[in-house]
């Protein structure tokens, strides 16, 4: 069915809307962590309520979006370039983009783009800023509510990373529900991420190979440009995640506790590079997002809206990840995770002050978790989304954690490769 008809989005109503009162402007600043990631992070929910028109719910939302944003108000202004030629917000009050839409299908067309991956049709669900060259020409947060046939609609949300980090993205949306329901934020915003500000003078105390520039000696970028990039969602129960932490602690390799995360993440990072087939001398780096909250001395306050995740990475050779015992990546994640300290971060932060510049990405993986992120709970007053999904990745590097059920045990890992990659990497899984 999802093959033989085009999803048609047609937006009829584009309004941009303001904080409800008189909020500050002027330059509004932005951390050194929030300059690494600059990508809009998509995202949908399909809601159906029997007790109110699509109309109603419309107009709640919109109404609730406007009073929210007295409280995020950097949200309601425009990304720009600051005077030290860093990205800052200009606290415009213009306001958020609110587009309405409507489908000539109903929404199992959209389950079904759902369960195949098929993210050029759920793109559409996401408004898309006509003629956007950059981050900078698109609104911090954009958000698109498609009428479908069946009665129900989607609400799809462009939110810029350099806004929020999953934690901060959360509680704002989970703010914004709150305020359509009436009741007080539980948790209100903390602004000031000059918090963050880097140390004068800088202090680059640590090695940072997040951001070494490594060389495409495979030839992958060929591989990407020439096939298709196909999407797949791979469920790692409780007893597969015990399987790989069993395999990662074997004898002798000096592993006796390794978490979750980095039986999962080591595992993964050595059947990418063997799928797409890095040649052994290949220089190889993983990237994962480390919440820094707890671990700031002192830690970030409450409701901290900003990035609070430090990229943190490694570098390898393809040849020592492929064909070894799964102990030995993961040995370097869990060294690489442990490195995570006040100074470590801090000294991220100088790095990036100091030679302006972002990780880069070439032969890397970036592994970021939503694992534990309840995007499935937002209620604006008439029920939890009948289901709710990432559309696309931020980025073809980009490895996400999700939810893989309601026990928040298992977890759900989504990714794209290219089509003779992805053959090889889902029999990798077969473990």
């Amino acid at each position: 069915m999802a093959d033989s008809i085009t999803l048609a989005v047609t937006t009829r109503n584009h309004v941009l809307v303001p904080p409800a009162s008189e909020t500050p402007k002027g330059l509004y600043y932005l951390s050194n962590l929030d300059q690494n990631i600059a990508v809009m992070v998509k995202t949908l929910y399909y809601f159906k309520s029997e007790s109110r028109t699509n109309q109603e719910s419309y107009n709640v939302i919109k109404k609730s979006l406007s009073e929210v944003l007295v409280h995020y108000y950097p949200v309601a202004g425009r990304l720009t370039i600051s005077p030290e030629g860093k990205i800052a917000v200009n606290c415009t009050g213009e306001g958020v983009v609110l587009v309405e839409a409507e489908t000539n299908c109903g929404i199992e067309m959209i389950k079904e783009a759902l369960s195949k991956n098929k993210m050029d049709m759920l793109e559409k669900l996401v408004y898309d800023v006509p003629g956007a060259r950059n981050i900078l020409e698109i609104p911090p947060v954009v958000v698109q509510v498609t009428n479908f046939k069946c009665g129900g609609f989607v609400l799809g949300l462009g939110m810029s990373h350099n806004m929020f980090d999953g934690v901060a993205a959360m509680e704002f949306l989970n703010s914004w529900c709150e305020t359509a329901k009436g009741i007080p934020l539980s948790v209100p915003p903390f602004l000031d991420r000059t918090i963050l500000k880097p140390r004068n003078p800088p202090k680059i105390e640590f090695p940072h190979n997040e951001f070494d520039e490594i060389e495409d000696i495979s030839d992958t970028g060929k591989l990407y440009d020439e096939e298709k990039l196909i999407y797949r969602c791979f469920l790692f129960e409780p007893e597969k995640l015990e399987k790989l932490k069993t395999m990662a602690m074997e004898e002798g390799s000096g592993n006796n506790k390794v978490t979750t995360f980095q039986a999962l993440t080591g595992f993964l990072w050595r059947s990418r590079c063997e799928a797409l087939r890095f040649k052994p001398d290949q220089r190889v780096k993983l990237l994962f997002a480390a919440d820094g909250r707890s671990r700031f001395v002192p830690p970030l306050p409450v409701g901290y809206c900003g990035n609070g995740i430090v990229l943190t990475g490694l570098v390898t050779s393809s040849g020592e990840l492929v064909g070894k015992p799964l102990a030995r990546s993961v040995g370097l994640v869990k060294r690489a995770v442990e490195l995570v300290t006040d100074g470590y971060m801090r000294s991220a932060m100088d790095y990036v002050e100091v030679n302006r510049t972002r990780p880069s990405l070439t032969a890397t993986l970036l592994i970021t978790s939503w694992s534990k992120l309840t995007f499935d709970k937002l209620d604006f007053g008439w029920g939890e989304p009948v289901f709710s999904a990432p559309v696309g990745l931020p980025g073809r590097e980009v490895i996400l954690f999700l939810p893989g059920g309601d026990d928040m045990k298992s977890i759900n890992v989504f990714l794209g490769l290219p089509a003779s990659a992805m053959e090889v990497f889902e029999e990798l899984m077969k473990i």
